[in-house]
């Protein structure tokens, strides 16, 4: 099968098409032939991580149609339409083939395309998580209270901004520092859109906020760390996604705040027993986007799924300039 694999982490450049064995299913995977994929920071972080020992495909966001199914499946059926974001610790979705446990797939949304599919699973799951897991934010509850979401114009905040503004009371208050960006995250349903390249307490104060009761912060987080924690009411909540190489969080204990971590890999990196709630999270996104209550995220399409195509995806996304996701299509 083609896939595009890496040899040696590094660069954008180490991505190679390259000809691989298909795969066979295990007891609960579907086999599915990819026919979108979008790319994530993760794929940059991973590529640039530690050193492989045989050729590594990463993607962890596809659209596809189920091929083959395992002897345990229960939940698809071959010729489904199907989404999902996979697990990080198996091979990913730059391929023709590719296997993924039914407990973490989504029927497709019978709305969009392929390519408009593909750009929703991980920061679906991970802006969803996030919200009503980790912060515990109730659908239709926050009533008073306001959430600012750090880095709203990119592929998780784009999705958190529906979420918070649709499914939830809280005032929203989503960052970008350029007017494309602006104006995206407002046509996303923010209340308010302010520059997190400014200090972000007067901008609050200057929009009549005042103290945030929740904070997501999507990118950057040690850079704004002090200010959040500023910005935030005692006994607020910050939760985070990125990398930051140091946190000191004794700041935080005199307002008695919180500390909470998003990683939507963790329930199939550890099986936990609630895995199959990212299989029911993605058939609820599905029927949001078919209702209309919810829009797809996608900011760019690259053209077919290849190195070339790829090498421009990553380096888009390392420039920290792309808004919503960047999505392939076909091979």
């Amino acid at each position: 099968m083609k896939a595009i694999a890496y040899t040696q982490n590094g660069t954008a450049s180490v991505l190679t098409d390259m000809q691989l064995p298909a795969p066979t299913p295990g007891p609960r995977d579907l086999l599915v032939q990819v026919q979108a994929v979008s790319v994530n920071p993760v794929d940059t972080k991973v590529r640039k991580g530690a050193a492989v020992t045989e050729p590594r495909v990463l993607g962890w966001d596809a659209v596809g149609t189920v091929q083959q199914v395992g002897d345990q499946v229960s939940l698809f059926k071959v010729g489904d339409s199907v989404f999902y974001a996979g697990a990080i610790d198996r091979p990913g979705s730059n391929s023709e083939l590719h296997l993924v446990d039914e407990r973490i797939v989504g029927h497709k949304p019978q709305s969009l395309d392929n390519a408009h599919a593909a750009a929703l699973p991980l920061t679906s799951i991970t802006a969803w998580e996030l919200l009503f897991d980790r912060l515990g934010v109730p659908e239709g509850g926050g009533e008073g209270q306001s959430l600012l979401i750090i880095g709203a114009a990119g592929g998780v905040g784009s999705i958190l901004t529906q979420l918070a503004r649709k499914l939830t009371k809280l005032t929203v208050i989503g960052t970008a520092s350029r007017d494309e960006t602006r104006q995206w995250v407002t046509d996303l349903g923010a209340h308010h859109v302010i520059d997190h390249s400014q200090p972000l307490v007067a901008q609050l104060e200057a929009i009549g906020v005042g103290q945030i009761d929740h904070v997501a912060s999507l990118t950057h987080t040690d850079t704004h760390f002090e200010q959040l924690i500023e910005a935030l009411r005692p006994q607020g909540q910050l939760a985070l996604i990125d990398d930051p190489k140091t946190l000191d969080v004794m700041p935080m204990k005199r307002k008695a705040l919180s500390l909470h971590w998003e990683l939507m890999f963790t329930r199939s990196l550890f099986q936990t027993p609630d895995m199959i709630k990212q299989h029911e999270l993605l058939e609820r996104v599905a029927e949001l986007i078919d209702s209309g209550v919810l829009r797809t995220t996608l900011g760019e399409h690259y053209g077919v799924i290849n190195a070339a195509n790829l090498i421009r995806a990553h380096e888009l996304i390392e420039s920290g300039t792309a808004k919503g996701k960047i999505v392939l299509e076909g091979f």
